[in-house]
């Protein structure tokens, strides 16, 4: 039974080969506010949070991506909220883990995006354990790779 109370989410492996993280997250979180969902960004450790923080700052398609962190404070009124620790405090529904990083506590979510970089086997390694252990308590699992231009939904 998953970690979430019985409940099965929607978990998207996104595979990256092209692009880094910094890069690639603004596209996703850009259709993820588009559709009215709030996001929490859960990253491995307070470095990430900062290089996310400046990434998406400078994104320039979306150019807008309204976003805060525990330094700016207001987490309730952030659409997306970058954060190296569990909480939620914006009340999102997607979850986008950079890594993996996190519990696997997915009860307050609709939607996970697990976002790894395929250029680092061990960071490939690890996604292949998550991917593993997520499906053997019961998730609904897709692989996405990046591509040329956009994604790949493979498996």
């Amino acid at each position: 039974m998953p970690e979430n109370g019985g409940l099965r989410v929607d978990v998207g492996f996104y595979h990256l080969t092209r692009t880094p993280l910094e890069e690639a997250l603004p596209a996703l979180l850009g259709k993820t506010l588009d559709i009215g969902e709030r996001a929490l960004v859960r990253c491995p450790d307070a470095t990430s949070v900062t290089a996310l923080d400046t990434a998406l700052w400078a994104s320039r398609d979306p150019v807008w991506l309204p976003h805060g962190t525990a330094k700016m404070g207001h987490a309730a009124r952030q659409p997306i909220w970058l954060t190296e620790g569990n909480d939620v405090p914006n009340g999102a529904k997607f979850l986008f883990r950079v890594n993996g990083a996190g519990d696997n506590d997915f009860s307050p979510f609709t939607r996970i995006f697990d976002l790894f970089d395929g250029r680092d086997p061990a960071s490939v390694q690890r996604a292949r354990q998550r991917w593993v252990a997520l499906k053997a308590v019961g998730h609904t699992l897709v692989y996405w790779q990046q591509q040329e231009r956009g994604w790949k939904k493979s498996g």
